[in-house]
């Protein structure tokens, strides 16, 4: 199992490339998770339903099952938030793992730059960083590729990501 990011400011497109990504590794016989994070207070339940309300009278965790998927969601009750790691490690088994989110955290990452935003790369400063796709040329000896090129963009995911137990060394070793 492979993990590689994709950073990058709000607005740069991270989710709309993920979501053509993932189509592109899946016509190749791939199977792939995603780990997103989120910045702010969510939630996937509904507000009246058995399980919300479960998990409003306190429950730490909450499986809500069908034929149709499983979902488990767990409420840290002002506990810290789960690094990637830990998070990793409640995935099945798949080939590739992309993250979005969690700039913070030293695995490998694609940077995706929108100039419309008009923000900073992150690359000069991230030493995580191994690659670039971007609207725009940028001046860089990390490879790039454009935006809108599904191909090109889900080779350099490949060629960037890392076996998930080196990416979790990495995370331990800056605790």
């Amino acid at each position: 199992m492979k993990v590689i990011g994709l950073a990058g400011w709000s607005g740069a497109g991270k989710t709309t490339l993920l979501t053509r990504l993932i189509p592109h590794f899946n016509a190749q016989g791939l199977r792939v998770s995603v780990i997103k994070h989120a910045h702010h207070q969510f939630d996937v339940d509904v507000p009246g339903k058995d399980s919300w309300r479960h998990r409003e009278a306190g429950a730490a965790e909450v499986l809500v099952a069908s034929s149709n998927r499983w979902a488990l969601m767990h409420e840290l009750r002002g506990a810290a938030e789960p690094r990637l790691p830990e998070l990793l490690s409640k995935l099945s088994a798949v080939d590739l793992v992309v993250v979005e989110g969690f700039k913070r955290e030293p695995h490998r990452k694609i940077e995706v730059h929108r100039s419309a935003n008009g923000k900073p790369l992150l690359f000069p400063d991230d030493p995580g960083i191994a690659g670039i796709a971007a609207d725009t040329a940028i001046d860089t000896g990390l490879p790039t590729v454009h935006l809108d090129d599904v191909a090109a963009a889900a080779a350099l995911l490949l060629r960037a990501a890392m076996p998930v137990e080196e990416a979790v060394a990495k995370s331990a070793a800056i605790r």
